[in-house]
């Protein structure tokens, strides 16, 4: 690990390389311990030298965006962490719109809006990256990445080029950047122009929608699990009786079951026994087999 920092610091600043950085302040769920080394690039070139020099060194590394859908566990997580961001920077040129992959998708949709230029209102909300949400396809209410994405800057298989939109193999939160091991540096949308009050009054809607039927007030990583087949999560949880149930600090949303909370003080072994609880309540209950959308990562 020392050789890494080492050359970490022969590009980054020492400030923007950290130790034992603790994750519960980089998550959405605000729990995780620490990561060994934490680098924090101001540029795709940065990012790109970090990751490589993990990789030649054969040091684990994790690209971050926002920190949402994700759990990191208590004993935190071994190797490299770089941190997208302060690469946050989203830019307009007539109707293509570019935003680096630090940058969270509340800002890209609302740079959109400011633009006139419609098809990104579904993101507003979502609590992601402009680089996460390219890599997992992350997605609402009936659209996803996939269906706006024009192409991406990826750093995958030793080069650093721009994608188009039919290379990246999408697919219900999967991609080939995620199964190659690849990392997002920007995303490029080819949008259309709009009216901005109509974009306006969908995205307040959504927000609306949101606020009425998700827990946003407490720190959760999202939707918990995937959408079984011909069923919903939500759904199956509630009618095993889970909704509001506890372990620890980590409780089943009583607002929307697909969903777990920190209603305070929660760890993520918490949190995890939680989520196989619910996983062998439904499974007894329904026969439906729930599979885990966000990702937990790390030791315990």
């Amino acid at each position: 690990m020392a050789n890494l920092l080492e050359e970490l610091t022969r590009v980054l600043p020492p400030e923007r390389v950290l130790t034992d950085e603790p994750m519960a302040n980089h998550t959405t769920f605000r729990l995780g311990g620490p990561a060994d080394l934490f680098a924090l690039p101001e540029t795709p070139e940065e990012a790109v030298h970090a990751f490589r020099a993990a990789k030649a060194l054969g040091v684990p590394c994790l690209i971050l965006g926002n920190g949402s859908n994700m759990i990191v566990r208590d004993g935190g997580l071994r190797g490299l962490v770089v941190s997208m961001q302060r690469m946050n920077a989203v830019m307009v040129r007539g109707d293509v719109l570019t935003a680096q992959a630090g940058a969270l998708l509340s800002k890209v949709a609302n740079e959109a809006l400011a633009a006139g230029l419609t098809g990104l209102e579904f993101a507003c909300g979502i609590p992601g990256s402009a680089g996460g949400a390219a890599a997992m396809n992350a997605g609402a209410y009936g659209f996803d990445m996939a269906s706006v994405l024009a192409e991406a800057r990826v750093w995958m298989d030793g080069m650093d080029a721009w994608l188009p939109r039919a290379a990246l193999d999408y697919g219900y939160r999967r991609s080939a950047i995620l199964k190659r091991g690849g990392m997002v540096l920007e995303a490029r949308y080819h949008l259309a122009p709009g009216d901005p009050e109509a974009i306006r009054k969908r995205m307040n809607d959504y927000n609306a929608s949101r606020r009425a039927k998700q827990p946003l007030t407490l720190p959760s990583a999202g939707s918990v699990f995937k959408r079984p087949e011909g069923h919903y999560a939500g759904q199956l949880i509630e009618q095993a009786g889970l909704k509001g149930c506890t372990i620890g600090g980590a409780q089943v949303s009583t607002l929307h079951a697909g969903f777990i909370v920190n209603g305070g003080g929660a760890t993520a072994k918490d949190v995890t026994d939680l989520i196989a609880h619910i996983q062998r309540e439904v499974l007894a209950k329904s026969g439906v087999r729930l599979e885990c959308e966000v990702r937990i990562l790390g030791e315990d």
